[in-house]
């Protein structure tokens, strides 16, 4: 024991003043979420008592935190959660954390679904879904959020096409999409922490566009729809592939910041 009395109000503000000297974009906002995380306190109880003490032992775990944050450790990975669609996803070094600009691609997949639809990705509802994945590890993940969700999807592992022997009314895929060589530009966050492997669409970023698309037909059901999420720049190259590949009703859905996000289409031929 040192003594030493902490408040809400000097940890947020310790915890601030380190993460924005560590050049940590958002530094209020994490210093925020690691001590609601870590004090289990709301930001009404905050703002409405902001000098209340703090545990030492709950206050030394915080500042603990802290410095991993400011060591540009991913705030999921400090956590262990991230909310996606109103969920809470349980997330780790071993999976792409999920980010709000992917909602775009479910809302959108959503709006196209029927209760008798079977798709390969997730469950919702009465659907019946399929998630793969070429990580065993990202899988393990995957069907723990399952659990956790209490959903009842199907996992496989599967490079792409693979071990799918399926036929689906909706594909719905976020695939590796950024250049090799722009990898290094990324925040460190996001190069040294997310996987590689879910980051890297090769030389133009349309390598597994291109694999999918050409697979696709095989695997989808007459009528059946497919869903990409994109980079800002690929609206216009994955429609192109998806019409030499004969799919119709090709749409590209733009994002909150008004650029290219996901891009879809049907596949009508039998």
């Amino acid at each position: 024991m040192n003594g030493k009395i902490f408040t809400l109000r000097n940890l947020y503000q310790s915890g601030t003043e380190k993460l924005e000297k560590a050049g940590i974009r958002e530094a209020k906002l994490d210093a925020w979420y690691l001590l609601e995380y870590k004090t289990g306190i709301s930001r009404a109880v905050f703002l409405a008592d902001p000098d209340r003490e703090v545990e030492e032992e709950k206050a030394e775990s915080y500042q603990k935190d802290i410095c991993t944050r400011a060591r540009r450790i991913p705030l999921q990975h400090i956590t262990g959660e991230q909310e996606f669609m109103g969920l809470n996803f349980k997330v780790n070094e071993n999976v792409l954390v999920p980010r709000q600009d992917t909602e775009i691609l479910v809302e959108e997949a959503l709006k196209r679904i029927r209760p008798d639809m079977k798709f390969g990705e997730k469950k919702q509802m009465h659907l019946k879904g399929t998630g793969c994945d070429i990580s065993e590890e990202a899988l393990k993940v995957a069907r723990e959020n399952n659990s956790r969700l209490g959903t009842d999807a199907r996992f496989i592992k599967s490079d792409l096409f693979e071990s799918v022997t399926e036929k689906y009314d909706m594909i719905v895929s976020n695939p590796p999409y950024i250049r090799t060589e722009e990898i290094s530009c990324l925040d460190e966050e996001v190069k040294l922490h997310d996987p590689w492997i879910a980051l890297d669409g090769k030389e133009d970023g349309l390598y597994f566009y291109r694999l999918i698309v050409k697979d696709s037909i095989r695997y989808l059901n007459k009528g059946g729809y497919i869903l990409f999420e994109i980079g800002f720049d690929q609206g216009k190259d994955v429609s192109e592939l998806l019409k030499n590949e004969g799919y119709e009703e090709i749409e590209i859905k733009k994002d909150l910041a008004g650029l290219d996000r996901v891009v879809m289409g049907r596949y009508n031929k039998e």
